[in-house]
C-alpha cells in the first residue's frame, strides 16, 4: 500500500505537492469515490481517476532520443525502415511525442504516457523547440528580419520566439541559423525558411523545453529523471 499522493507523482501525472493540491480540490477518485482526505492508502489494484483521466497501471517510462538521420519518427514503418521505437530496448509500448521529417536529427521524446503526450502535443501548451539549421547562402538581415517579423504559413502568420545567426561560412557558402518556435506545423521550419529564401541543407532539434540533448551521442537515449517528468508535468499545467 502506497500514500495516494504518491501514487500520483509516481504516475508521472504531477508532483507529489501539486497532487496534494488535486487530492484537496476533490479532483482525484479511487474506486469511483472521492477523496479529500490527504495521506490515504492505496493499493495497485485500485483504480484511480484524477481530474477525470484514468492512471494507468503499467509502468511509466520516458526517454529523450537523439534521432539519427533516416530513421522514421512512428512506432512501425510499412516499408520496413527503422523506426525511432527500434533505437530503444524496452517491452513498453512506447511512441514518439510529435514527430521529426526522415532527414531531421536531434531531439525526441518518446513514452507511454497518453496523458503527458497529450499535454505536450496540445496546441495551447506552447512549449518551445530549439532548431539548429544549416542553410544554403549567406543569411543576411534581407532573410533574417522578415523571419523574425514572421511568415506566412497554412493561410496564418506564425512568428518565431528568438531567430539568432550562428555561423556563417563564406568559403562554403552556407549559415547557421538557430530557429526557437513554439508550434508544430508539417515541416514547419523547412517552410519558414523557404519564405524567406533560405534552403535547408541540414536540420537538427537541439532542444525541446528544458530539455537538451547534452552531449547525447546521435542515436542514444536516456531516461527522464522523474524530477525531470515532474518539471514536464508542471510545465504544460501551466499553460
Amino acid at each position: 500500500m502506497e500514500r495516494l499522493q504518491k501514487v500520483i507523482a509516481q504516475s508521472g501525472y504531477a508532483s507529489r505537492r501539486k497532487a496534494e493540491e488535486l487530492i484537496q480540490k476533490g479532483l482525484v477518485q479511487v474506486n469511483g469515490e472521492v477523496v479529500t482526505t490527504l495521506g490515504v492508502k492505496v493499493a495497485k489494484t485500485d483504480e484511480i481517476v484524477v481530474d477525470g483521466v484514468a492512471l494507468s497501471t503499467e509502468e511509466k517510462e520516458y526517454y529523450l532520443l537523439n534521432k539519427p538521420r533516416g530513421v522514421i519518427t512512428s512506432t512501425k514503418d510499412e516499408k520496413n525502415r527503422k523506426t525511432v521505437v527500434d533505437l530503444i530496448p524496452t517491452d513498453k509500448r512506447i511512441y514518439p511525442v510529435g514527430r521529426l521529417d526522415y532527414d531531421t536529427t536531434g531531439a525526441l521524446l518518446l513514452t507511454n504516457d497518453g496523458t503527458l503526450a497529450n499535454l505536450l502535443m496540445h496546441p495551447s501548451t506552447h512549449l518551445e523547440k530549439v532548431y539548429l539549421a544549416k542553410v544554403k547562402g549567406i543569411a543576411k538581415g534581407e532573410n533574417l528580419v522578415p523571419l523574425k517579423n514572421g511568415v506566412m504559413l497554412d493561410g496564418e502568420k506564425v512568428i518565431p520566439d528568438r531567430v539568432k545567426l550562428r555561423k556563417v561560412d563564406k568559403e562554403k557558402e552556407t549559415s547557421m541559423v538557430e530557429l526557437t518556435i513554439h508550434e508544430g506545423k508539417n515541416h514547419q521550419v523547412k517552410r519558414m525558411f523557404e519564405q524567406v529564401h533560405l534552403e535547408v541543407l541540414k536540420l537538427k532539434r537541439i532542444q525541446i523545453g528544458f530539455l537538451t540533448l547534452d552531449k547525447l551521442p546521435s542515436g542514444s537515449y536516456r531516461k527522464l529523471t522523474p524530477k525531470e517528468v515532474s518539471k514536464l508535468y508542471n510545465l504544460v499545467q501551466k499553460k
